[in-house]
């Protein structure tokens, strides 16, 4: 599996209409939770977050929400913000466009959002495109900073320093809800809180 922690500038230039980060020069982060909601996962990183009053963005799968929709809603009272993930966390690369644009559509329904986020990364200009077009009206949102808390080889110590070493004010950093991912998140996450509290950052919602 290869992947890249910290997004170069060129891939960034290649997906213009993404957005990769956010331009600021004050002491921001903006943490974002991929393919939750999750019943046991999901509550964890929202009480962490409560106790540095941090808030997040929750890139939700459509049939997650559906399943456990009170854990959405919880969500959303306690002040974060959420996107839209595709409904059955669709690779945009190995589908149709029509296929792709259904699934996204399928998990708005049920998902209030301006913003989308392609699992797995890889989504087609195309596809970008059409996403910002009449009906969906949803920006797409990347990131520069790759926890890699879902890769089993990355160790929890390496998922924590993924994210010190690499972000600063003004990154977008991905995070898993999900069961996968819970060993690394549950060993990094609240450290990485700690740690930026510590330097006076704040975690805030994608704007």
């Amino acid at each position: 599996m290869f992947y890249l922690i910290k997004t170069p500038w060129i891939l960034q230039k290649f997906y213009p209409d993404c957005l990769w980060n956010v331009r600021t020069t004050n002491k921001t982060l903006f943490l974002t939770f991929d393919a939750g909601p999750h019943p046991q996962v999901t509550p964890f990183v929202l009480d962490q977050l409560s106790k540095y009053d941090a808030k997040a963005t929750f890139f939700c799968i459509g049939k997650n929400v559906k399943e456990h929709f009170d854990v959405y809603k919880k969500i959303i009272s306690e002040g974060h913000k959420v996107g839209n993930h595709t409904y059955n966390h669709t690779n945009g690369w190995k589908t149709t466009d029509k296929k792709y644009l259904e699934d996204v559509r399928q998990a708005a329904k049920i998902i209030d959002t301006n913003i989308f986020r392609p699992p797995y990364g890889k989504i087609t200009k195309f596809q970008i495109k059409a996403l910002q077009g009449e009906g969906f009206r949803l920006k797409t949102v990347m990131w520069d900073v790759l926890s890699g808390d879902f890769d089993k080889k990355v160790s929890k110590e390496n998922c924590y320093l993924n994210v010190v070493k690499n972000a600063k004010p003004g990154s977008i950093i991905v995070f898993h809800d999900g069961l996968k991912a819970f060993s690394s998140l549950e060993y990094a996450l609240p450290r990485i809180l700690k740690y930026y509290n510590e330097k006076n950052f704040q975690f805030k919602i994608i704007p």
